[in-house]
Formats: structure tokens, sequence, C-alpha cells
């Protein structure tokens, strides 16, 4: 038997291409912070995230989770929580007298209220920015919310190199949060980088470390805490 071969049309050979079964080339973004003061135990938190800009597709975030800033021991556990805009965060209190939680920053702005051991309020973070989450009664307990729209983010701490993992190609604006860092000193630091087959290495960025974290913030009315605050609860 004669056996023939036979031709694929490219038509139909384009379907088994990356491009069109949607698969995007991506890459690795790479980025060094380094406190401008030069102490050596510097470990405040850090979050370096990228916006994408126009012409360049938003990722879709991983299926969403419950988030939770536990109040124990007069503590938020964890300080630091990085969430999709549009997050549910629920704040139980889980010690054994009353807390106040609140926000006043550009991030979501909120008063939860008195609230007892053994019960939880929940906040939806419907915005992107950062806010900083204090209790009205205990002034020691603060903790940050970033809500972003982005999963192209990753957190470490000063002095860490950072590595932002497959990322598509494409045109980002790269942005950094360090606690302690005035916010308009990180806006300064924002950079655009362009995304393509090599890795991507953003250097080395310097974070002018001018204000100690949370120092002297005021209660949910602006006024300072009182003295006997901490002995009431």
């Amino acid at each position: 038997m004669q056996l023939r071969w036979m031709a694929i049309p490219l038509c139909c050979a384009v379907l088994f291409s990356p491009a069109v079964r949607g698969q995007q080339e991506r890459t690795d973004v790479r980025v060094a912070l380094v406190a401008q003061s030069a102490k050596s135990n510097r470990t405040e938190p850090a979050v370096v995230w990228l916006e994408p800009l126009a012409g360049t597709a938003i990722p879709a975030f991983p299926p969403r989770k419950g988030y939770t800033l536990l109040q124990k021991n007069r503590t938020f556990q964890p300080h630091l929580l990085v969430i999709p805009v549009g997050s549910v965060v629920q704040f139980p209190n889980a010690d054994p007298f009353f807390h106040n939680v609140f926000s006043l920053f550009d991030g979501k702005r909120f008063d939860l209220g008195l609230y007892e051991a053994g019960s939880f309020k929940a906040v939806t973070f419907s915005r992107e920015g950062v806010s900083y989450i204090f209790c009205n009664i205990h002034p020691e307990m603060s903790a940050v919310v970033i809500a972003l729209s982005t999963p192209l983010f990753t957190v470490g701490t000063v002095k860490t190199a950072f590595t932002v993992h497959e990322v598509p190609h494409g045109d980002y604006r790269l942005h950094i949060w360090v606690e302690g860092a005035a916010q308009k000193d990180l806006n300064d630091l924002t950079r655009v980088i362009h995304v393509g087959a090599h890795s991507v290495d953003a250097g080395k960025i310097e974070i002018p470390m001018t204000h100690a974290a949370f120092a002297q913030h005021t209660d949910e009315y602006g006024h300072a805490y009182r003295p006997t605050a901490k002995v009431m609860y």
C-alpha cells in the first residue's frame, strides 16, 4: 500500500501557536532597596508593585480569600496586609477588653467604634491606596493595609533585593512603599520601566528614612492620646 503525506494547512497549524492559545511571554523584574540613613539594622517592611500602563493588560488576581487583622495582646496581627482592591478585611477582637479601630488616611477612611471582646467588625477596601490602621484607645497599636489593583507585587524589608516574578511584557510604573518613609518621597521614587525579553534590573533605590514609623500619631479626632488610655482598658 502506498502512503501519501499530506501538508497541514497553515490555518490549522496556527492553532498550535502559543500566541493564539493566549499565552503571554513573562519576565522577572528586580529592584534593591536601601535606607538612605545607612543604619545597618533597618528592617522596616516594604512593598514593591508594578502598575500596568496604557496598552499593557492587567493580569488577573488569584481567587480572592478572606483577610483578617486580629487584635490580640494590644497588637494587630499581621502588622502589614496587602490585598486586592474590593477585598473585605475582618477585625476580630481577641483581647479581654474593648477596641476602637479607625483609619483617617489616604486609603480607606473608617471608624468601627467601640466593640467588645469576642466580637468582630469588617471593612471593604473599595479603593486603591495605603491605609494606616490604629486603635482609638491604645496608641501602641498600628497596622498597614495596602489595597492594590495589580497582583504584580512583592513584600520584604528595607535592604531587601525584591523580585516580581512572571511579569507579562509591557510598560509599567514601579511603585514603592516603605514604613517610615514620607509618602511624598516615595512618590518621587516611582519610575516607568519596560519589560521585554530579558530580565529587568531596576537597580538600587535609596529610601529617605525621614520618619519614625507611626511616631506620635493622634487619635481619630486629631488629639493627643490621654495618658490614662493604657490603664483604662
